[in-house]
């Protein structure tokens, strides 16, 4: 039995919150401290650690990233552009393709279909910031994405927890009246091909050239990233000065006591 999971995807409402108890992200789920002794004590043990990390957008990448995105730049074949949202069914086809052979069957995750991603752009475009969410491609193949959005609860901390008419019509000038200065990490991924070559490198320096430029934001947090992901992890603390700013558990208890439960394989 694992838990606190939510019956679908992991990229909302996964995990306890176990270290970092400011407000939570979008889709986070936050708990009391106390909740990781009643864990504790039932018998749960760990399965996997998720790392949130938190950095300042306006300041450098490291060096390393930044030899790196030269390499790739050099390279004609690599473009990197951020979304439009009068191509929204185009990118959320390149969306599915990268999901598909970059993330699907690792962890439990399932194969996402075309349809389901260009429901989910379409349900994200009224959020949706251009400026945030890239894309690069090789000859004209997409082969990685890094996908954010602002930190929506900046502005659903107005709404008192009701999304009724009057309270979504609340959102809109809300929205447009009360600047958000933070924006948070939801996907990011390389198909496997290309993945060790700098790529990551290069999406992350062209994006910052553009979040740099606008000057939108001055706080960045990424989602979640398991311990089972080293190469995630290698990324998320290579980007410069970002650090931890939070801790969850996916627990696991195993119905035979005589047979531990084993933590989550490493990818």
């Amino acid at each position: 039995m694992d838990g606190p999971i939510n019956f679908g995807e992991r990229d909302r409402w996964w995990g306890l919150i176990v270290e970092g108890f400011q407000p939570p992200l979008y889709c986070m789920n936050y708990n009391k401290p106390y909740y990781r002794q009643l864990f504790e004590g039932y018998g749960f043990n760990p399965f996997f650690d998720q790392i949130c990390f938190g950095l300042d957008p306006t300041k450098e990448i490291s060096q390393k990233l930044i030899e790196r995105h030269a390499l790739i730049k050099k390279d004609p074949a690599y473009r990197a552009v951020c979304i439009k949202k009068n191509q929204l069914e185009k990118f959320a086809q390149d969306f599915t393709y990268i999901y598909n052979k970059a993330w699907a069957g690792h962890g439990g995750l399932k194969e996402m279909r075309e349809e389901v991603a260009i429901a989910l752009f379409k349900r994200m475009k009224p959020v949706m910031d251009e400026k945030i969410v890239w894309f690069v491609y090789y000859q004209q193949e997409p082969i990685g994405f890094f996908v954010n959005i602002p930190d929506l609860n900046q502005w659903f901390k107005y709404l008192d927890g009701k999304f009724d008419w009057w309270h979504k019509l609340k959102f809109l000038f809300i929205k447009h009246t009360r600047p958000n200065k933070r924006f948070t990490g939801i996907i990011f991924g390389v198909i496997p091909e290309f993945q060790g070559k700098g790529v990551d490198a290069y999406m992350i320096n062209e994006a910052k050239f553009v979040i740099q430029a606008i000057g939108r934001y001055n706080y960045y947090e990424l989602q979640w990233i398991g311990d089972f992901n080293p190469k995630m992890l290698n990324v998320a603390q290579g980007i410069g000065d970002a650090y931890p700013t939070r801790k969850l558990i996916t627990w696991r208890y195993s119905f035979d006591r005589s047979r531990p439960a084993e933590r989550h394989p490493v990818l």
